[in-house]
């Protein structure tokens, strides 16, 4: 039996950008919304079936997206309680499953479904430009690797429940919860020895460091004895295009809208007045630095606000925010909405996809989640031996490279002095320039050519779509760092 949403949540003038991960509120990007009651938020009423409170409920090889002969798929439900559900969908390494490592993947927002990454970026199949079909993906992450796509926080595409997530550190309690459930199941409970990684984007910038310090932490209370559970494996973090550390990246804003590969985005006024909002007194600069000290929900919160509106969304000018080559909206990628519907039920679906869950960004919003510095948990992580690499393309000005490479420059680890006495090198790949990258011990950094916000979705040269995230992926899963080909 379908669940089906009764009285779905408050209404809020939303805009979301086509093929975007970060909401448009009241005209801004990244906006925050006006106050709401926290029950009219946080409810999700739904006439649900019987979950199975710890559990999975798992339909099997549905025939939907991998199409390699032999290679096992399965999608469903995690069911932290009986009234929260978080959504998976599973696929096999293409080569020696029982042995390969185990990726997860998370899309941003915060509110944004995985299976943007799934259907529009690295999946074992692609969504076709007239977003009616798939096609099989030849350079598909799960080649080499058990790579799980995970919808959450609870709310989020086909995840449903009460909304009790507002941070991204509740978000990992959850994931380490659903993590549990998962490789307790007795199909998938062989790979709880494999490498574990966490891959993320955008908003990633976040739950990516601050998921891998949950597991990192909940590991060494298992190995003392005071928690019980199963120990994940961690050994790779890999963040696409991700907000990290808002007060270091910001700057990158103005300077990627002034001078970026492509074109500026916006009049040398436009950015003026950008800057003033910078620097002024009281300004974005001074309000992010109020949050970082211990700043409450309200400071953070209305930092993103302030910021946002004065800072991120004018100096998007008229061009699409996650591929600046193109006008708003470019069409690319092509909207997963219909074929995810028309699918969903056969997979084990059980309500209506949407990209972004309006209502989980709002939670995120008031509690100000955007303007906290996961910065702190990187170096952690980092510094804890997980193999670790940072990417972004060249074409992204949501998370651009300017923001990114400062936050990267910025990062005070056991490779900080190594890292900088590098020079950048060419990333090539099969032959073809592709990028720019640096290593240093097991950290890696890499700036991907012609490549939007969704790096694994674009193509560039003489290269097929994915050919060089793919790359990328394999090196570091193989526990090595980049290298050009």
């Amino acid at each position: 039996m379908l669940l089906s949403i009764l009285s779905t949540l408050v209404v809020i003038p939303w805009n979301v950008a086509l093929g975007g991960q970060i909401p448009v509120v009241g005209g801004v990007l990244g906006g925050v919304p006006a106050p709401v009651s926290p029950a009219a938020k946080r409810t999700q009423s739904l006439q649900t079936t019987a979950t199975t409170p710890g559990k999975l409920r798992v339909v099997e090889n549905s025939g939907i997206c991998e199409t390699t002969p032999g290679v096992f798929q399965a999608s469903g439900y995690g069911d932290l309680t009986a009234t929260e559900s978080i959504w998976f969908w599973f696929f096999a390494a293409r080569n020696n499953p029982d042995t390969a490592p185990l990726a997860l993947w998370f899309n941003g927002g915060p509110g944004s479904s995985s299976m943007i990454g799934l259907f529009q970026e690295h999946g074992p199949c692609r969504i076709t430009n007239d977003s009616s079909s798939v096609t099989h993906n030849p350079f598909s992450w799960n080649n080499n690797a058990n790579v799980l796509y995970i919808d959450q926080p609870v709310g989020v595409g086909f995840s449903h429940g009460d909304l009790k997530v507002g941070t991204s550190q509740q978000a990992a309690s959850d994931i380490w919860t659903f993590m549990q459930i998962f490789l307790s199941d007795s199909r998938f409970s062989k790979y709880q020895p494999n490498n574990l990684a966490i891959w993320t984007e955008s908003y990633g910038g976040h739950y990516g460091p601050t998921f891998a310090a949950f597991f990192l932490s909940q590991n060494a209370a298992i190995a003392a004895g005071t928690l019980s559970g199963l120990k994940l494996n961690l050994k790779v973090l890999g963040v696409g295009d991700g907000l990290t550390d808002p007060l270091v990246q910001y700057p990158g804003y103005i300077t990627y809208a002034a001078n970026n590969p492509y074109h500026p985005l916006v009049s040398s006024s436009v950015i003026s007045r950008a800057n003033s909002s910078w620097t002024s007194s009281g300004g974005c600069k001074a309000q992010i630095t109020s949050c970082y000290n211990g700043g409450s929900n309200s400071v953070c919160s209305k930092a993103q606000n302030f910021c946002n509106n004065n800072i991120l969304s004018p100096l998007a000018g008229n061009f699409d925010v996650y591929y600046v080559p193109t006008k708003n909206p470019d069409p690319y990628p092509p909207d997963i909405t219909n074929y995810l519907n028309s699918v969903g039920p056969t997979a084990g679906a059980e309500v209506t996809w949407q990209e972004t869950n309006t209502n989980v960004y709002s939670n995120f919003a008031a509690t100000g989640d955007w303007m906290r510095n996961s910065r702190p948990n990187l170096e952690a992580v980092i510094n804890a031996g997980v193999r670790t690499i940072i990417y972004d393309g060249d074409a992204d000005y949501i998370l651009n490279f300017n923001g990114v490479e400062a936050m990267v420059n910025s990062l005070n680890t056991q490779f900080t002095t190594l890292f900088q006495q590098q020079a950048f090198q060419s990333y090539t790949v099969a032959g073809q320039a592709t990028g720019m990258f640096k290593n240093a011990g097991t950290f890696s950094y890499v700036r991907i050519f012609g490549a939007g916000h969704e790096v694994p979705a674009y193509k560039f040269g003489s290269l097929a779509y994915g050919q060089a995230a793919a790359q990328m992926f394999t090196q570091i899963m193989a526990g090595q760092s980049l290298s050009p080909t």
